[in-house]
């Protein structure tokens, strides 16, 4: 079977991503797809929604699988996507486009103070 071109490449892309870049990149999709997601609830796409939703659970998931025991943050963090995974299956459940709104200051902190440390280093 010859491997799709686009997937092909973003496998390139993904594999040559410094950790930084990939956790920014995580965040970024998060946000995507939030907003995705708000948008199919509003024009009633419910399993498109329900996608979306599902979507940022695997990068919440993803992002709480890469934290490191080490760190002081590490706890908080954990806590934090703990907090995000409950919205999010509560949103998902109601298909309640302000639970998601309520979520997407918090990725985009996250992001933001990630990508300001990554600069630091």
């Amino acid at each position: 079977m010859v491997p799709n071109p686009y997937q092909k490449f973003m496998n390139q892309v993904v594999t040559t991503m410094t950790p930084a870049q990939l956790l920014l990149a995580l965040y970024d999709k998060a946000i995507t797809e939030l907003n995705k997601a708000i948008l199919y609830i509003e024009d009633k796409n419910i399993p498109k929604a329900h996608n979306s939703i599902m979507r940022v659970e695997e990068i919440v998931d993803a992002l709480d699988a890469s934290l490191k025991e080490k760190y002081e943050i590490t706890e908080n963090l954990a806590a934090l996507y703990q907090f995000f995974r409950e919205q999010l299956i509560k949103a998902n459940i109601k298909k309640d486009p302000e639970i998601l709104k309520s979520l997407i200051p918090f990725f985009q902190e996250l992001r933001d103070s990630f990508e300001q440390a990554s600069k630091m280093i």
